[in-house]
């Protein structure tokens, strides 16, 4: 695997390449957790992989230089939540902030509410909560909820492929659900609140996992803070971290440099239809380093689609 490295960067920051697992706090945006991240690497390029609430805690991936080309390939995986829900009170924006809107005695026993929440495994549907930063006609709909306005809103379906009770002490549950991308779990918890008949908002949410990635790799921001900067370089992960869900593909010393000038190659690798690879070479000292993504075919060509840039193209 490639490891993350730094280099000197000539006008403006340092050509750093790798992944931040961070653990975000509460009360911080994912933008402004990324932007402090990147101050204190002096990092030239980085993104995320995807927002993360900012009454939400938890994992938020961080890519800096070349890592970023692979960001996107995380924002379709599953993710992992736990949740504190507080049944007997529904509020206006479906967490602790908002005010309460509805209150009703949480009766349900637990076998009760273990019948309900199976009606809430596998595929559902969700109506995307106005609270939330998805678009209408480019304006996010949380604005309009800030002014009052309800949009009409398309349902969307989702998979849970979860959803499991960590502790229950009513009127609060705690829930770990695994779901697929575009799921509101401040929605999963109100509609189950709302077939429980007494109403439900998040009291609090945090982020566990996307896909192999597990908060227990995670940096908190405040020790990411005190480290040196040789501590930070250190806590990076390869780019290649990113992409543990596709297969691998290694070429040899010609077809590596054959596939970084952007060349179709020939491999003895067969998909059984066009699939995308995580494709590895080998330089002429016959170290292993990743050359990027790649789209096999079935009858065994590779062609590049995303590849890291070296500043040293001597490989």
């Amino acid at each position: 695997m490639i490891s993350a490295i730094s280099l000197p960067y000539r006008r403006k920051g340092l050509k750093i390449d790798g992944v931040l697992l961070l653990d975000k706090p509460v009360g911080l945006s994912s933008n402004s957790a990324l932007q402090k991240a990147r101050r204190l690497l002096n990092a030239q390029k980085a993104g995320h992989t995807g927002t993360l609430d900012p009454l939400a805690s938890g994992l938020l991936p961080l890519c800096f230089g070349e890592a970023t080309k692979f960001s996107a390939d995380l924002l379709n995986a599953d993710k992992e939540y736990l949740t504190t829900v507080k049944f007997g009170e529904k509020t206006s924006t479906g967490d602790a902030e908002g005010e309460v809107i509805f209150s009703a005695e949480p009766k349900f026993t637990f076998k009760e509410f273990c019948a309900v929440l199976e009606r809430f495994r596998g595929e559902i549907i969700q109506i995307p909560p106005m609270y939330s930063a998805l678009k209408k006609d480019g304006v996010p709909l949380y604005k309009f909820a800030r002014k009052g306005e309800e949009i009409e809103r398309e349902p969307r379906k989702v998979v849970i492929s979860s959803l499991d009770i960590v502790d229950f002490q009513p009127p609060e549950v705690t829930l770990l659900v695994r779901c697929s991308k575009g799921t509101y779990i401040r929605t999963l918890g109100e509609d189950i609140g709302e077939a429980l008949g007494c109403g439900a908002h998040l009291k609090t949410l945090r982020r566990t996992a996307i896909a192999d990635l597990h908060i227990e790799e995670a940096v908190d921001l405040d020790l990411f803070e005190r480290m040196t900067e040789e501590q930070r370089i250190a806590v990076l992960l390869p780019p290649d971290r990113l992409l543990q869900s596709l297969a691998p593909l290694k070429l040899d010393e010609e077809a590596t440099k054959k596939f970084l000038n952007g060349m179709k190659v020939r491999t003895d690798e067969r998909s059984i239809e066009e699939a995308k690879v995580r494709v590895y070479g080998i330089s002429a000292e016959k170290t292993e380093f990743l050359l990027g993504v790649g789209r096999l075919t079935s009858d065994g060509v590779l062609a590049p689609d995303r590849l890291i840039s070296f500043v040293d193209n001597d490989r």
